[in-house]
């Protein structure tokens, strides 16, 4: 709106001039609310549940691996695969969020209600990827806690700045592949594809519950090409002080590389959401 200086009213900004200039502010952060309470509403389901499965996870590979006093990288195995389990976690439920968020527009016919508020592809995709994040460390935190009740489990933190930063770079890595994912899948079967035969495999077969010194030489190659296994190395350096990836010298420049692999990712799917492929069509 702008100023009639002739009749005292207000008028309409002739069209084609912007109203809002530079960050929509309050439709981002509009945006990001409604993302955030919409995991909130059924938070049994997004909070509360992966927390209890993780933790089974935990009992059961503390019980059937962990006996007789076991240890791995010089620490009992339960406290070994805490950090692993806690990442693992906040991962698949920042893929989860995310890569419902279109998908659910597109299968209901909503999408509209995304696509026509003043918001740019930035901002959009801004909104989306935070309130991802925000159910990982939402879900971390539940799973820390639940962990750390567990008899012979310690979370004792060496490196703060591990644990922050790989947090950070698996959950934004995993929130922009699952917006990739809402771009592209049609139905909701598309989604369960990737989360079954990409993200699991990835999970479950990157470290989580082993040392990569133990596989055969053609297998720690295969590892160390999986970027899932540098999310949980270094997030397991920041409690243990130590990881399958080297000394201090060797988490920094994988934290990098996760960072550079972020950007990519990032302005490929920033690029998706301009062009408006499956979304506009």
């Amino acid at each position: 709106m702008a100023d009639d200086k002739t009749g005292g009213g207000t008028r309409f900004s002739p069209r084609g001039v912007p109203v809002i200039t530079g960050v929509n502010r309050v439709g981002l952060f509009a945006l990001y609310m409604k993302e955030v309470r919409r995991f909130l509403k059924v938070q049994t389901q997004t909070i509360w549940a992966p927390a209890f499965t993780t933790l089974l996870f935990l009992v059961i590979f503390a019980v059937a691996l962990g006996r007789e006093g076991r240890e791995v990288l010089g620490v009992p195995f339960a406290t070994f695969v805490a950090p692993g389990l806690i990442v693992m976690a906040m991962m698949q439920n920042a893929f989860a969020n995310s890569s419902f968020s279109l998908l659910s527009g597109k299968m209901q016919g909503t999408i509209i209600d995304l696509l026509m508020p003043p918001l740019s592809s930035g901002e959009l995709m801004a909104g989306i990827l935070a309130a991802a994040v925000t159910r990982a460390i939402l879900v971390g935190c539940t799973v820390a806690l639940a962990m750390a009740l567990w008899p012979g489990v310690s979370l004792a933190v060496a490196h703060v700045w591990a644990v922050v930063w790989f947090g950070l770079m698996g959950s934004l890595m995993l929130a922009t592949l699952g917006l990739a994912t809402s771009i592209w899948a049609e139905k909701f079967d598309h989604n369960a594809a990737i989360t079954n035969f990409i993200i699991a495999p990835l999970s479950l077969l990157s470290g989580t519950f082993y040392v990569i010194e133990n596989l055969h030489g053609v297998f720690q190659t295969v590892s160390r090409a999986n970027p899932f296994f540098y999310v949980i190395s270094g997030f397991r350096y920041g409690f243990l002080g130590q990881s399958d990836i080297g000394g201090a010298q060797a988490v920094a420049a994988a934290g990098g590389a996760l960072l550079a692999l972020n950007l990519v990712m990032a302005a490929a799917v920033y690029a998706l959401l301009r062009s408006g492929w499956k979304l506009k069509s």
